[in-house]
């Protein structure tokens, strides 16, 4: 579902489930989203009461990511632009899932 919602916004996917044997970790999708390069990490969920999805993505997670990035953006130029985005998806079985797409989630330091 994630990656069709992104295809809809005009992303272009161009890996999903990225691992690396370097490092531990998957980043969940890689997308072009014009010249920018995005790893997106996806959350799902099934309420936001206790604590949105997004709210996942803590200390741990950012560094995991941050390092993965870094493996993928290896095989590129270096001055290739790129960011980290997130999206939510909430599942209610009484109406269609919802998305919230956060961008520029984390500094690329």
């Amino acid at each position: 579902m994630a990656y069709f919602y992104l295809r809809s916004l005009g992303y272009t996917v161009v890996a999903r489930n990225f691992r690396s044997p370097r490092r531990r970790g998957e980043i969940d999708l890689i997308a072009w989203e014009n010249d920018v390069l995005c790893f997106i990490e996806v959350k799902t969920r099934t309420s936001r009461e206790i604590k949105p999805a997004e709210a996942a993505v803590d200390r741990g997670k950012q560094r995991e990511l941050l390092g993965m990035a870094r493996e993928y953006l290896r095989h590129l130029p270096p001055a290739c632009p790129w960011r980290f985005d997130l999206l939510s998806i909430y599942f209610d079985f009484a109406s269609p899932p919802q998305f919230e797409l956060f961008q520029n989630v984390l500094p690329v330091s």
